[in-house]
């Protein structure tokens, strides 16, 4: 399903949502000077960087420990990511929904809301596991789709670091234009998503472009 680079990375561009992320962001590193807010960008995307990571690694393994096949993981994984989206569309933004996150976060607010949920988010660390497939994907392929996620997490952290000027240019109604844009993209994805795992679970052709 994921074949292309580019499709990759527009999945992890939409479940990770890097435009999403900064008003979250503008609100935890209000009144820090800006080395403390360079900082505090640098430790939320390092954690989410770890724990997308270990997905990639052993997200898997647990599920076969478990039991499940990474078919039934794929077809939960997109109604989840389909339902995800229908909220990012219709519901509240991702932006209005974490500011509120952020007035309850204490310490450790690299960590909570900013590495997770807002970058390694449910849809991401979903993302991880299904581009990895050990069944489908040799250690090369794999690698590769590793560095696509690492290359969106690097654009997020370059983003977070430029989020005053981002703010200034975009003000919050745009980002939660750009946020709603990014839900409809991944409706796409995740509905295409439940066609390919059911596909391969009655080991079906689908025609893909």
């Amino acid at each position: 399903m994921f074949d292309s680079l580019l499709a990759q990375a527009v999945l992890f561009w939409a479940v990770i949502d890097p435009v999403g992320t900064l008003p979250i962001f503008l609100r935890e590193a209000r009144g820090m000077e800006p080395a403390a807010g360079r900082r505090l960008a640098t430790q939320a995307v390092g954690f989410a960087a770890l724990v997308l990571i270990f997905f990639v690694v052993a997200g898997q393994m647990l599920l076969e420990a478990m039991g499940v096949t990474l078919e039934a993981f794929q077809i939960a994984g997109g109604i989840l990511l389909f339902l995800f989206s229908l909220s990012m569309v219709f519901g509240e933004s991702k932006p209005s929904h974490e500011l509120k996150l952020a007035k309850m976060a204490g310490p450790g607010r690299a960590i909570y809301p900013l590495a997770m949920p807002s970058i390694a988010s449910p849809g991401a660390l979903l993302a991880a596991v299904l581009l990895t497939d050990n069944h489908r994907h040799a250690w090369g392929s794999q690698a590769i789709t590793t560095l696509v996620m690492l290359s969106v997490l690097l654009s997020t952290w370059l983003l977070l670091l430029a989020a005053r000027p981002l703010q200034k240019l975009l003000g919050i109604a745009g980002t939660e234009i750009i946020s709603r844009i990014m839900g409809l993209l991944l409706a796409s994805l995740a509905a295409q998503q439940v066609l390919v795992g059911i596909a391969r679970f009655y080991h079906l052709k689908l025609m893909l472009p």
